[in-house]
This record gives structure tokens, C-alpha cells and sequence, in this order.
């Protein structure tokens, strides 16, 4: 009988050792996040015990001890209520209950076993996101109730591990409860050995979770770039914001990015962008304050966007110069990407002087033709982004030499005509002369004629005597010879002679009249 009993402590061991290490599969994954700590714990649900374990007692009046192994108990309830000083100590309560199966024969009565118990103890939690496995030990009342004796209580222990599975932040699963039973009890006087129970209690159920804070708020992290948009080569900064995070804890940054360098273990880094081709780029952070649950991550992408040259046109002003002379060139250039510029210039002749949106071209020794000027712009990226663009200078040959001037042309004297003392008279002598002067004006008819009369100082009234003398002159012209009359003029001069000069004005020439005027005829002194 011995052999059989300490068979069955082996088998209950091995059993509960096996549920044990169960367990414990469970325990790294479960402490890998926190969950909530409640202040109160009740737990509800089925309870099944196995005695392992024979009984051994004496009917009354009986001669012989009787024994008989018991039975495993399958009908049972458990209810456990726990007080948690922390996350991973409590103090438990438990109360299960097994009801025998009420048999009436003699055998059955003895094999059928009623257990119950009210036991108080530690209990260890290892508390994570979703899993919470335990270890407890129960110390306190134990009664076991064979139907053909009398009831026992003794005190007893129970020490064993469980599972629970949080279905939400106040009820959880307990998917396994196993305990190692050990108690020690005595229904017959000596020698009859005594009863000793070294079974497995398991049970399953609901867990309903009171009191506690609020759930903790996991660790966030928010990423940012600044600017988000940027040409290669051009900086960029990216910045973790967290949130939630121990306050008592260092917050330490890791960065990385796809296709990007990143420097920087603070909350600002810096990506190199160097070389980058034209897309969109990612950079992401991962943050963490040394806890197993205080970590956070966060991305953020920026886009380097394809580079445009800038533009440019150029025009001259004047655009036609004369040898040596200067045009101004405007340049109206921009960058279509908002880059600082700068202008460069080059000619095939004359020379350029200033670097600004307008320079100026001296055409210095050119030959006459058309010079070209290139306009450049560069913009102030490394390397540059550029454009080009011309405009034309025309240089106007010399002008030809102006040919010499034509000699002047002047009035001439003609002739003169001679008078008598104190007579205007035109004689035949002065007929004559006037006469050839009167060819001379039918041949050059553009030609005009002044005829400037002069008197003698011994003469009477001199200056009338000269004005007659010129208006006789002209009147024999026109009237006798058909010359027109607007084509002679009559003036006086101040010669000591007694006659009319005469002077042929060709057409374009000037008449001097300097020392003359004006003739006024006068009847009075005309004689025929």
C-alpha cells in the first residue's frame, strides 16, 4: 500500500510541476509590457481536486481498519479575493468547495470524499500587457469529509501557479489555476495510519478587477522636417517631439532614415542630402527612456524636388552705334526656384564693362557690322545651374567725306554808265552799255541786277541826282529792253562820280550792300 501511495505523490508532483512550467512559458512574454494595477482581485469559477490519496479509518464496531484510495472530486467551486499591495505582491483569500458524488454503497461511501477550504496568503504577479501568470501559497483551514466517517479539519497548504489572459482592463480569464494540496488526517485511533491528502487542485474561471488608477497612456512621439521641401545639397532638420514618458527618465533619440544619412542623438538631427536625386525621402525616430515600456517611434518624409536653371533675355540700347560709340545691355533674368543670380558677359569685339543685370559695350576700334553679346546668369547653387542668351550691336560704317564747297558766288561789276553834270539823262553812249547789260540778264535769267546811282559832290541835289540816275537806268531796262522789273533793284552809294554801277547778282549770291541804300527816284530831276 505504501508503494501505491508514494506512486501517487509522484504523480501528483509530475502533474503539478508540468502545469507549472506551463506557466512560466508564459512569463517572459508577459512581463514584456505593464498593465494597469487594480487594488482588488475577485476570482470566481470551477474547482476540480484530485486526492491523491487513500483513506484509512475504522467503522464503529468493526474489527478490522478499512481503506480504499479516493476518489478524484469533479464537482467543485472556487472563489478567491486578493488585495494587491503592488504590482507583483498580494494578499489572497480563498474558499473552494468539493461535493461528494452521494453514493449509498459501503465502498463507494469510503472512496467518496467531500473538500473544502478556507485559506489566506502571497500571492506573486507578473503583470504584462495581455498575459499576468501568478504564484501563490495558502495557508489555513482544511476539511475532508469521507462519507463514511466524520468530518476533519486541519490545517493545510496549498502553494501552486496560474494564468490569466486580460480580456479587458477589468476582467480577465483565468485559463489555469493549479495547486499542490497537502494536508494530514486522522479517522481511526493508532495503529490505523493516518489519511494523507498530497493532491492537485485545479481550477478555471472569470477574474473581475476593482479599484487602480486609470491605465497608464502608452509613450507617443511626433516627427517633424523643416523644410519639407529642398533642393539637393541643402539642409534639412528633422525633430521627435514624445510625450508620456517618465518624467524622472532620460529620453534618448535614435535616428535612421531610407537612403539618407541622419547625424544626431538629440531631438533635432541633421540629414545630409548631398548627392540626393530628386524623390521622397524618409527619416524616422525611435525614442526610449530605458523602460520596457517606455518606447515611442515616429516618421517624417521631406522631398527633394528636380532643380530648374534659371532664365534669362538681354537687349541693346541704342542698337545701332556709330564707331566708338557705347550700348547699354539689359539683362531680365530670374530663377524659376527663387536663387540669387549673378550675370556674366562676353562680346566678339569692343569691350564690356560691369557684371550687373545691365553692363555697357564699347565698340572701341570694331570694324562696322554686327557685334554680338552673350549674356550669362549663374545661380548661387554648387555646382551652378545656368543660361545663356545674345543679343546684336549693329556699328554704322563712317559717312563718306563731304565733297568740297561749291566756291561762293558773288555779285560782279558789270559796268557803269556815265553821266553829264547835274543830268540823269540816259544818253546814247549809256544806251549802249545798257543795252549789253540787258543780253547779258536774257541770258543768265536767274541772274538779278542792281544798279547803284552816285553824284558828284559839285553836284545839286546829289543824293536825288544818284537815285535819278539810277531809276532812269532801270527804266530804259524795263521799259525799252522788257526786263522785268523785279529783277533790278536801285540804290545809292557813296562814290564821288557821276554815273550808275552796275552789278549782276547771280542766282544764290548776295549783293554787298554795305555803303549803299536804297534809291528813291525823284521827277522832278528826270531828264530826257
Amino acid at each position: 500500500m505504501s508503494s501505491l501511495i508514494n506512486s501517487g505523490h509522484r504523480r501528483s508532483a509530475t502533474t503539478l510541476a508540468a502545469v507549472i512550467v506551463l506557466l512560466c512559458c508564459f512569463t517572459s512574454a508577459a512581463v514584456a509590457q505593464d498593465q494597469p494595477l487594480p487594488k482588488w482581485e475577485l476570482y470566481g469559477g470551477y474547482s476540480f481536486l484530485y486526492p491523491n490519496s487513500t483513506v484509512n479509518g475504522q467503522l464503529k464496531g468493526a474489527l478490522l481498519p478499512l481503506n480504499s484510495m479516493l476518489e478524484s472530486n469533479p464537482n467543485g467551486v472556487g472563489i478567491t479575493g486578493t488585495y494587491n499591495v503592488n504590482r507583483w505582491f498580494g494578499i489572497s483569500i480563498d474558499h473552494s468547495n468539493h461535493w461528494g458524488s452521494g453514493e449509498l454503497t459501503l465502498a463507494k461511501r469510503i472512496d467518496d470524499t467531500r473538500f473544502s477550504n478556507i485559506s489566506i496568503g502571497p500571492k506573486f504577479t507578473f503583470r504584462g500587457g495581455r498575459f499576468a501568470p501568478f504564484a501563490e501559497v495558502l495557508v489555513g483551514d482544511h476539511r475532508l469529509v469521507p462519507e463514511a466517517f466524520h468530518s476533519v479539519d486541519k490545517l493545510g497548504i496549498m502553494f501552486g501557479a496560474g494564468l490569466d489572459v486580460n480580456v479587458s482592463r477589468r476582467i480577465a480569464l483565468r485559463v489555469l489555476r493549479a495547486d499542490y494540496v497537502y494536508s494530514t488526517y486522522r479517522f481511526a485511533p493508532a495503529p490505523v495510519p493516518t489519511t494523507d491528502l498530497r493532491g492537485v487542485r485545479l481550477q478555471t474561471g472569470l477574474v473581475f478587477k476593482f479599484g487602480g488608477g486609470e491605465a497608464p497612456v502608452p509613450p507617443t512621439a511626433a516627427c517633424s522636417v523643416q523644410p519639407t521641401e529642398i533642393f539637393a545639397g541643402e539642409p534639412v532638420t528633422v525633430t521627435a517631439n514624445g510625450t508620456n514618458f517618465n518624467p524622472k527618465r532620460t529620453v534618448r533619440y535614435e535616428w535612421n532614415g531610407t537612403g539618407v544619412k541622419v547625424s544626431g542623438n538629440n531631438s533635432s538631427a541633421q540629414v545630409d542630402t548631398s548627392g540626393l536625386q530628386p524623390g521622397s525621402y524618409a527619416v524616422n525616430a525611435n525614442l526610449s527612456d530605458g523602460s520596457k515600456n517606455g518606447v515611442a517611434s515616429c516618421s517624417t518624409k521631406f522631398t527633394v524636388n528636380q532643380p530648374r536653371p534659371p532664365v534669362i533675355s538681354c537687349s541693346p540700347s541704342p542698337s545701332t552705334v556709330q564707331p566708338g560709340g557705347n550700348s547699354t545691355i539689359n539683362s531680365r533674368a530670374s530663377s524659376p526656384d527663387g536663387r540669387r543670380l549673378t550675370y556674366s558677359y562676353s562680346a566678339n569685339a569692343g569691350s564690356i564693362s560691369g557684371t550687373d543685370a545691365s553692363t555697357t559695350l564699347n565698340t572701341g576700334n570694331a570694324q562696322p557690322g554686327s557685334i554680338t553679346v552673350t549674356c550669362n546668369v549663374a545661380d548661387d547653387r554648387n555646382p551652378a545651374l545656368t543660361a545663356s542668351s545674345t543679343t546684336t550691336v549693329n556699328v554704322e560704317a563712317p559717312p563718306p567725306p563731304a565733297p568740297p564747297a561749291p566756291p561762293a558766288i558773288e555779285a560782279s561789276k558789270l559796268n557803269e554808265v556815265d553821266f553829264k553834270e547835274n543830268s540823269p539823262r540816259v544818253d546814247n553812249a549809256a544806251k549802249a552799255i545798257l543795252d549789253e547789260v540787258a543780253l547779258r540778264l536774257q541770258r543768265d535769267s536767274d541772274a538779278k541786277l542792281v544798279l547803284i546811282g552816285e553824284a558828284d559832290s559839285s553836284e545839286r541835289n546829289g543824293t536825288r541826282l544818284a537815285a535819278q540816275r539810277a531809276f532812269n537806268s532801270k527804266a530804259y531796262l524795263v521799259t525799252e529792253k522788257g526786263i522785268d522789273a523785279s529783277r533790278i533793284e536801285t540804290r545809292t552809294g557813296s562814290e564821288q562820280a557821276k554815273k550808275t554801277q552796275v552789278w549782276l547778282v547771280p542766282a544764290g549770291a548776295n549783293f554787298n550792300t554795305q555803303g549803299t541804300q536804297i534809291a528813291e527816284p525823284s521827277t522832278r530831276n528826270r531828264k530826257k
